[in-house]
Parts: C-alpha cells; sequence; structure tokens
C-alpha cells in the first residue's frame, strides 16, 4: 500500500512539472530535461511513469476532463458545479495549466488535441441525459447540441479570461456563460433552484477536500490521472 501510495505521489509531481513547464513554453519546445529541472528524480524515474515526452503531454492533456465533482440530486447543479469548481483550480493548478495550453496550441504536432474537448463533451452529455431523464430540461433541448456549446463556449471564455486578467476572473466569467445557457435549457421550476453564486466554487472544492480527507481516513485510494 505504502509503495503504490509513493508511486501514485511521484505520478503526480511529475505531471505537475510537466504541466507548468508545457504551460510556460508549450509541446514542441519543451523537452524531458526540461522537466527533470523541476524535479528531484533521476531521468529513469521519470520514464518508468512516461516511457516518451508524448506520452507524458497525452496524460496532462486527459487531465482536464478529471476535475471531480459532488454528486447531486439535481443534474444542471451538478453542471454547474463541474464549470465552477474548474474554473477555481485552474489559476492554480500547473496540470490543468499545461493541460489548456496543449489542447489550444496549433503546433503540438503528434498530439490527439480533441482528447479534452472530447472528454468534456461526453462529460457534459453524460450528465445532461441524467438531466433530461429526470425532467430538468425543456422539451426542445439538443443534448448533443449543447454539450458541444457549453465545452466550445467555455473554452473561449477561459481563453479571454486569461488574456485578460491571467483567469482571475474565470470564476465570474464561467458564471455569466452558465447564467444564459441554462436559461435557456433548464424547465423555469428548475432554474429557480439553481445555485449560481459568486462563492459556488469555493464552496464545492470545500466540500471536495473534506471528501478526500474522509476518503484518505478510511484507506480508500483515488483512481490515478490519465
Amino acid at each position: 500500500m505504502v509503495t503504490q501510495e509513493r508511486a501514485l505521489a511521484t505520478r503526480r509531481m511529475i505531471l505537475e512539472a510537466a504541466g507548468s513547464v508545457f504551460a510556460e513554453r508549450g509541446y514542441s519546445a519543451t523537452t524531458v530535461a526540461d522537466v527533470l529541472k523541476k524535479l528531484t528524480l533521476t531521468r529513469g524515474a521519470v520514464y518508468f511513469h512516461f516511457s516518451s515526452k508524448e506520452e507524458l503531454a497525452r496524460a496532462v492533456l486527459a487531465s482536464q476532463a478529471d476535475v471531480p465533482t459532488v454528486v447531486r440530486d439535481l443534474k444542471l447543479q451538478e453542471l454547474i458545479d463541474l464549470g465552477l469548481v474548474f474554473a477555481c483550480q485552474l489559476a492554480r493548478d500547473p496540470v490543468l495549466q499545461g493541460s489548456v495550453r496543449l489542447s489550444l496550441e496549433l503546433d503540438s504536432v503528434g498530439l490527439d488535441r480533441k482528447l479534452p474537448f472530447q472528454g468534456w463533451v461526453d462529460r457534459n452529455l453524460s450528465i445532461l441525459e441524467e438531466a433530461s431523464a429526470r425532467g430538468e430540461l425543456r422539451p426542445h433541448v439538443d443534448l448533443v447540441e449543447t454539450a458541444e456549446l457549453l465545452c466550445s463556449c467555455f473554452t473561449g471564455v477561459q481563453l479571454f479570461s486569461q488574456v485578460m486578467t491571467g483567469w482571475t476572473d474565470l470564476d465570474a466569467r464561467v458564471r455569466v456563460l452558465l447564467k444564459h445557457v441554462l436559461a435557456n435549457i433548464a424547465e423555469p421550476v428548475v432554474l429557480l433552484q439553481l445555485d449560481l453564486s459568486p462563492d459556488r466554487g469555493l464552496k464545492v472544492g470545500a466540500e471536495l477536500g473534506a471528501l478526500e480527507a474522509e476518503r484518505a481516513a478510511n484507506g480508500e485510494e483515488e483512481p490515478a490521472e490519465g
């Protein structure tokens, strides 16, 4: 158990270092040596977990759609919470930052940049399908269209926020986006129950932290990233 926990911690350390370098330099300009400079690990230790720069980049990319959230009775609230948690984490999580840059870079030759986008579309669609089954959505809503719209609009919002304020206002901009989208897809009675308050992302983040601490106290393992 201790060995496995150490391996997961080492993997996370490597991903954070790689995410930081990818966020700063992009894929083409980054080397494994650049990542090693941020670590106290040997080259062999890195290659034990990741066989190449490309595999490391794929793991960073894939991590973007692994942002956690809390299961809710109202699935549209779950969708809100997911977006707001991402917005709060992006400003401080180097793995997410690296993933965002890799997914938007046109010169990331050899990388499947569709991976995080499709991951978000699939995750959005899963939540929307549950919301539809529970009667939370208006009859006209096209689930696939909405899942893709949310992903594409969120991408634009986070890019705009990065350029304008370095993501410091991302939470507020995501709430504006969700407010407008939800007004068009949610049943009115459901819309009135949804929480888009300014501190919602921080509250859900604290809730997730408490759940993680509880899992750790109970000896439960978290799934590996990537």
